[in-house]
């Protein structure tokens, strides 16, 4: 009986065993065959022949072999009358909120548009012409990073102007999960035009079909909306980023901590822009009982950054090795605690009868205020649960990959 009773356990561990590694072979085979939406020609080229293309890109839209996207469609034959340009540029060696020209790429000779500053959507001359726009950037799935926002405003325009908007997908380095405050109405801006979480779990062009099916461009038109997906693209896997999505998140560690850490660009607190661990670490000069210390100085990413030459205190992160799925409040609750200057409040200031920067960045002013009023992590974040489980019932139409 002992005997069987042993023989029984044993086959159980194997077979436990070979149903792991069967999962994890699986998984890893899946990765080795992965290819986002650029890497799949044989889908879209035909879509495209005949065709007059614009295309929305950037430093990111790069194939595998790390050939641009741009000169991949040049090099096939494909007519290309304009590049758009995102926040931070063709290029993307733009810091952000700077002001991106217009002009020409030097290598094919293509003019190149500005969606930024005070030209956001494609006008109507500016898509003159044009049949199908394809849109191909590295998202970082964050609400409060623009470049939804971009896509946001090219449909809306493509959707007035009849032009189709193509999207080839890529990885969300956030996806699979969501947190975060959902937007309120009255603080939509360019950093959140939506009713979203901060992180929503879509990568971006299952984000655009959110936008479209939602009927949420303006007047509730809809696009032609033409989605690329990826092969063998897993929710909660994580993938390599071809290429920084902008100068002040220059790799992966970066982009684990953004969603948490840039609440601070609404406060006294540096995020490092200026230094060589941008979102990798925090800090102040009103925040002396931190122990890390560091000085901003001007980057080619950061031409005048945030307490530029001034001492700041705070925590080094870039040691920080967990694979964030969840907002972490600790640091810029630490930071409030410990912030000590009667002459400027840790909450930066902004124009008369705008919005404070960190209620805009929040998505509502009820993040701050409870930060102000001392409340634990648990109870900020048992306030978002009615507002995300809402939200999960509008995201769980438009997912498109399995976790």
């Amino acid at each position: 009986m002992n005997l069987d009773f042993k023989i029984k356990n044993l086959l159980l561990i194997c077979l436990i065993f070979l149903g792991v590694f069967n999962q994890y072979y699986s998984q890893s085979q899946d990765k080795a065959d992965f290819k986002t939406g650029a890497d799949q020609p044989e889908v879209y080229l035909p879509l495209l022949q005949e065709k007059t293309v614009g295309v929305v890109t950037n430093q990111t839209g790069l194939m595998s072999d790390r050939t641009h996207i741009v000169d991949f469609l040049v090099k096939n034959g494909i007519k290309i009358k304009s590049i758009f340009a995102p926040e931070h540029g063709f290029r993307g060696d733009a810091d952000a909120g700077e002001k991106v020209k217009n002009g020409v790429d030097i290598k094919t000779g293509i003019p190149i548009v500005s969606l930024y500053a005070n030209n956001k959507k494609p006008k109507p001359e500016q898509l003159k012409g044009i049949d199908v726009v394809v849109f191909d950037i590295q998202d970082v799935g964050v609400r409060f990073y623009t470049y939804i926002s971009t896509l946001t405003y090219l449909m809306e325009a493509g959707a007035e102007n009849n032009v189709e908007v193509m999207v080839l997908d890529r990885p969300n380095p956030h996806d699979g999960y969501t947190d975060g405050p959902v937007l309120k109405k009255k603080w939509e801006s360019f950093v959140g035009m939506h009713e979203v979480p901060v992180v929503y779990g879509l990568t971006i062009g299952e984000y655009g079909k959110m936008v479209n099916g939602e009927k949420w461009l303006k007047n509730k038109v809809q696009a032609k909306y033409t989605l690329i997906p990826m092969k063998n693209y897993h929710k909660t896997q994580r993938y390599p980023i071809l290429d920084k999505p902008s100068p002040n998140l220059p790799n992966d560690k970066s982009i684990n901590l953004y969603p948490s850490l840039c609440f601070f660009e609404g406060t006294q607190v540096s995020v490092g822009r200026g230094t060589e661990l941008p979102f990798q670490i925090y800090g102040s000069p009103w925040t002396k009982g931190l122990p890390y210390q560091f000085t901003p100085k001007p980057t080619s990413g950061a031409k005048d950054p945030f307490l530029n030459g001034k001492l700041c205190y705070g925590e080094n992160l870039s040691d920080y090795d967990t694979d964030l799925r969840e907002l972490n409040l600790e640091w810029v609750i630490k930071a409030y605690k410990n912030y000590q200057n009667p002459e400027l409040d840790f909450f930066l200031k902004a124009a008369a009868g705008k919005n404070l920067w960190f209620d805009t960045l929040a998505g509502n002013d009820e993040l701050r205020k409870q930060i102000i009023a001392g409340k634990s992590i648990s109870e900020i974040k048992s306030f978002w649960k009615q507002d995300l489980d809402q939200f999960e019932k509008i995201r769980t139409k438009y997912i498109v990959y399995e976790n």
